[in-house]
């Protein structure tokens, strides 16, 4: 397979034809017949654009020959799309309709790369330039204002999103391209990805195993990277934030540079915060973490060959709270605290024909979780026992308390697995047949995890994926019909470790896991502005490493943990519909989801107990699934600069025999915001909001877990672009819990502990681009 697709690179370097195919025109303001500039005009497929001038000029040169979609944008208007056919010195002058709904944004976690008005499949997308004004510290969090979207927290520094009920391995995260592989099975697991360097999010609500295999059951969150500069210009930026809860600072500094055909990039962020305080004024001791993370990209574009490559390397500590201790504004992780290494390597390359395209994608992620526990930390206890006993005989206990202090520094790490991951992702676009677009694509991972340390949580073993797909896109005057099928194979083989009979054992384990899969979505204009959707789609997910192999207590839940190697795959049916109504001053949409779960994949107490532990073992059972978003966002005329938002979001789910309800269920919200923007006069980009999220109670519960009160939080925010010596910046100022609420969230891990989540948080950032 390697060889075969680097054949396919060199032969598309070495066949490069250098004829300059280019476009060029102008964009107007459909009402007044003005130029429009600075706005942006892009080849999505080509990832590539440029700005109009002064006067709404633009051009784009050293194209490939072909059919290509062209995207055209500008805040205050109507995004417009249309597919060009780019042949020689092409002509295209277009007019944008002055809008006060926010511009579009080409979709790029589905297959064909469309606006989301034009796209069959429902998605939804936020900016990381909207995220930063909300001042949530982590990328976990700010996804949370995505309507249907929440998040498995462990206090601030370790969470991971829940889409429509499900999480952890049954939403899929992609970044660079490539899928994110970093032992995320367990609760206490975050995301891994520091926000510094993250264009924009986008969130498949519902199974996307037709386009990316198993553990896409529940959906995906696809992270779109930093893109290169526009050919021949050159940009850096810094950007500064402080959390007055937390004290925590983070920073990041950023530089892009691109020719013609070569471009660059490179990003350095660090984030450090101390314990966060709770609405009743206790620091929740050992929730501290800090992160290091640098992100770099190098490009190359000619007429029939596009490839970039990329590299992200983070580092994280993460303390991991477990009751209430300390308190104090320290920032080094305490005992128990995690270690985490990630290195992710992303390699896209694009060959253009003169009809269709061949893209190839290989990732390499090479994770190395660390652990290091409580006993290592009693150890030291004892020595300064140990040491005040000896000093009050003689004063060579201090030497001896100091040789303990070495000895205890050196201690490894009682968890330390290294993953290591390698994906290929290869996707050839069939020249378009009239109104057909189809794709075929070929997939998969090979995926090694290792033991190093003196705890075992799962055995040494290999993963390795594989799948292909075909789909089409059928495009008619006022609808889309998109249909697709997929095969997937899993192996998964483990070794055999510890000693049999004994408490650690695992026993060897050979398992192969397929599925077949299928997808059908229909969109159509109903009617003027508005728009239908319906989407059904199976998906799949086989069992992880930790829910066939686990035996063993699992400190952060509390319980004594045994895996089921006989486990079969998740295999899911849901039913997506979704009624949107658009006009320059009104939007409104309803989203309803039914989710069926064959062989749902859950923990079910055993009525035993080990070391004072309850015994939970990995069961299955039919389960579905089903609620849905509505809301509607309101800019009434003549006021545009008037934005009045609201959105509800349900979820309930179930085992079907017994109709006792799932774990880790979301409780219903209701979010209002009420927002005003302004962006004429020398301090540009201006903006105010308030919002007011109610969250309802959870009193639809698993047998193990307990009620929670619901809650109301209030937030706030500010912000604007600045000039001083002709010098740019953006200034914000947001606040969370304003009023300090002391609550407690359903999907806190901390919740069993009594641990409350965070109280008031002011966040002050600064963006100065150079």
């Amino acid at each position: 397979m390697k060889s075969k697709i680097f054949t396919l690179i060199f032969l598309g370097i070495t066949t490069i034809l250098y004829a300059q195919n280019s476009i060029k025109g102008t964009i107007e303001d459909a009402e007044t017949g003005e130029g429009i500039p600075y706005a942006n005009i892009s080849l999505p497929q080509q990832e590539k654009g440029t700005s109009t001038d002064e006067n709404g000029k633009y051009t784009l040169n050293n194209l490939p020959k072909g059919s290509y979609k062209i995207v055209i944008s500008s805040i205050g208007y109507k995004t417009y799309s249309q597919t060009v056919q780019v042949n020689g010195n092409t002509t295209l002058n277009s007019s944008l309709t002055p809008s006060a709904i926010e511009m579009e944004e080409v979709i790029v976690s589905t297959p064909f790369h469309k606006l989301q008005s034009e796209n069959v499949m429902k998605v939804e997308q936020k900016s990381l330039e909207e995220l930063k004004t909300q001042g949530m510290p982590t990328l976990a969090e700010g996804i949370t204002s995505i309507s249907g979207v929440e998040n498995v927290s462990t206090g601030v520094g370790i969470g991971k999103p829940v889409i429509r009920g499900l999480s952890a391995n049954r939403v899929l995260v992609y970044t660079q391209g490539v899928r994110l592989e970093n032992q995320q099975f367990g609760g206490e697991h975050g995301l891994g990805v520091n926000q510094a360097g993250i264009e924009s999010v986008e969130v498949i609500k519902g199974p996307a195993s037709l386009l990316y295999g198993s553990d896409a059951l529940g959906g995906v969150l696809y992270l779109n990277p930093e893109k290169f500069a526009y050919a021949n210009e050159t940009h850096s930026d810094a950007n500064i934030n402080y959390f007055t809860n937390t004290e925590g600072v983070t920073a990041d500094v950023g530089f892009k540079t691109s020719g013609d055909k070569i471009k660059f990039l490179v990003r350095g962020a660090y984030g450090s915060h101390a314990d966060y305080e709770a609405g009743n004024g206790t620091y929740t001791t050992n929730s501290r973490f800090n992160e290091y993370d640098i992100k770099s990209g190098f490009g190359y574009q000619d007429n029939k060959f596009k490839t970039e490559l990329r590299y992200n390397f983070n580092r994280s500590n993460l303390g991991i709270p477990e009751e209430i201790g300390e308190q104090n504004r320290e920032r080094t992780p305490l005992l128990p605290y995690q270690e985490i290494d990630n290195h992710i390597i992303s390699s896209k390359n694009t060959l253009f024909f003169d009809k269709g395209s061949l893209d190839i994608t290989v990732g390499y992620i090479a994770n190395n979780r660390k652990e290091f526990e409580d006993e290592h930390h009693h150890d030291h206890e004892e020595g300064e026992e140990h040491h005040d006993e000896h000093e009050e005989e003689h004063e060579e206990g201090e030497e001896h308390h100091d040789e303990h202090e070495e000895e205890h520094e050196h201690y490894g790490p009682s968890l330390n697995m290294k993953l290591h991951t390698l994906s290929y992702n290869v996707q050839y676009h069939l020249p378009e047949l009239g109104n057909f677009e189809t794709i075929f694509g070929i997939q998969g991972i090979h995926q090694t995890n290792e033991n190093f340390g003196e705890e075992i949580l799962i055995p040494d073993a290999t993963t390795v994926d594989f799948g292909v797909m075909a789909t089409t896109h059928y495009h008619l005057k006022k609808s889309d019909i998109q249909f697709g099928l997929r095969y997937d194979s899993r192996k998964i083989d483990t070794k055999e470790m510890g000693i049999i009979n004994t408490e650690v054992y695992f026993p060897e384990l050979n398992k192969n896991y397929e599925s077949f899969n299928v997808s059908a979505g229909y969109r159509a204009t109903i009617a003027q502005n508005i728009i239908g959707r319906i989407n059904l789609a199976t998906g799949f997910r086989a069992p992880n490493l930790a829910e066939l192999t686990s035996d063993g207590t699992h400190s952060g839940a509390n319980r004594f943990e045994i895996g089921n190697p006989n486990l079969e795959n998740e295999q899911n049916f849901q039913t997506d519909i979704s009624l949107e109504y658009k006009n320059k001053h009104v939007e409104f949409f309803a989203n309803g989801f039914y989710n069926t779960i064959n062989n749902y994949i859950y923990l079910e107490p055993t009525g035993d107990f080990e070391d004072e532990d309850p015994v939970y073992q990995y069961v299955q059972n039919d389960s579905y699934l089903y609620g849905g978003e509505f809301g509607f966002h309101l800019h009434p005329h003549p006021l545009d600069w008037l934005h009045l938002e609201s959105s509800f979001a349900t979820v309930t789910g179930k085992l079907r025999d017994s109709g006792d309800y799932l774990p880790l269920i979301p409780a219903n919200k209701l979010t209002n915001i009420f927002r005003v923007e302004f962006d004429k006069g020398k301090i540009r980009k201006k903006y105010a909001f308030i919002t007011m999220q109610n969250t309802f109670n959870q009193n639809n519960v698993d047998s193990f877990e307990t009620e929670t009160p619901g809650y109301t939080l209030f937030n706030a925010g500010l912000g604007a672009t600045f000039t001083a010596y002709n010098q740019p910046f953006e200034l914000r100022l947001s606040a969370n819990n304003i009023f300090d609420k002391q609550y407690i969230s359903h999907l806190s891990r901390l919740k069993v502990d009594g641990i409350y989540n965070i109280g008031r948080n002011i966040n002050i950032g600064l963006s100065v681009p150079f």
